[in-house]
């Protein structure tokens, strides 16, 4: 009896399934390439076009169309618009209007003496405005180089000039020293100067008092004048006014007698020259 083979018929079998395969992966790769091949080059198209525009922005913002050709400085008063203007120059030379960095130039102007802040914005194509905010002069501290102008919050501001209108009366006992709490104290000083002034200007008392002494914050003092003399008057630390009021009624023609006043309770404590 014969043997039948079957070999070939599995080896046929075998590579129908490899064919389909090759197949299947030729198609996945086709799709792959289908899609991402186009894909690629709209990216490459993007990048280049992006390129091309950012090359065409600093071009044309470099360009001098938007050189600075006026500046225009607003809320000046004691503050030098020329010193600002030579800050927005310096810091545009190069940039331009466009690229300027406006917190540079903000940064610049603020350290001016008498800016208290300072806004910068563009004014399109050649422009640039500051709006300043100045520090008001307030107090006249004496001081061991002379009389200075110093703001509510305490800055100094410079020499006060020899035409200058002048608050009723200056302040005393400024602390010099560069510390932490010296600046806390003068402060301190400024805003219990300013409310003996606004109640003592209330009651038409400021022009009586020369000075005040506040070195010692705990014994504000006021310096009055009587036939020709000075007296020393302890206020306390409140009820200005009505202290500095009764301290008058006393010492009122006896100038030559009387050197110091306590009026910072309900009695009035006379201190007698000797």
């Amino acid at each position: 009896m014969a043997i039948q083979k079957t070999t070939p018929r599995r080896t046929n079998a075998a590579k129908r399934p490899r064919k389909r395969a090759a197949v299947n992966r030729r198609k996945t790769y086709g799709k792959f390439a289908n899609f991402f091949v186009p894909l690629f080059f709209v990216f490459g198209i993007l990048v280049c076009l992006g390129v091309l525009a950012l090359m065409g922005y600093r071009t044309v913002t470099a360009s001098t169309f938007f050189d600075v050709k006026t500046i225009d400085v607003r809320g000046l008063n004691r503050a030098s618009k020329d010193d600002i203007e030579k800050i927005v120059s310096r810091q545009t030379e190069k940039s331009g209007v466009w690229n300027a960095d406006l917190n540079v130039i903000k940064t610049d102007v603020e350290r001016l003496t008498f800016v208290k802040s300072a806004v910068v914005s563009r004014v399109l194509p050649d422009g640039l405005r500051v709006s300043v905010r100045e520090r008001v002069p307030r107090v006249i501290a004496k001081m061991k180089a002379g009389d200075f102008w110093a703001d509510e919050e305490s800055v100094i501001l410079g020499a006060v000039g020899k035409d200058e209108a002048r608050p009723p009366f200056v302040l005393r006992g400024w602390d010099e020293s560069k510390t932490e709490k010296a600046a806390k104290d003068n402060q301190e000083r400024v805003k219990i100067y300013l409310k003996m002034l606004n109640e003592w200007q209330d009651f038409e008392l400021a022009r009586r008092v020369s000075s005040v002494n506040l070195a010692d914050l705990q014994d504000p003092q006021a310096i009055v004048q009587d036939s020709g003399e000075n007296i020393t008057v302890s206020l306390g630390k409140e009820n200005f006014a009505k202290r500095l009021q009764k301290a008058l009624e006393v010492v009122a023609n006896k100038g030559t007698q009387i050197e110091a006043i306590i009026s910072n309770g309900q009695n009035v404590i006379v201190k007698y020259r000797s």
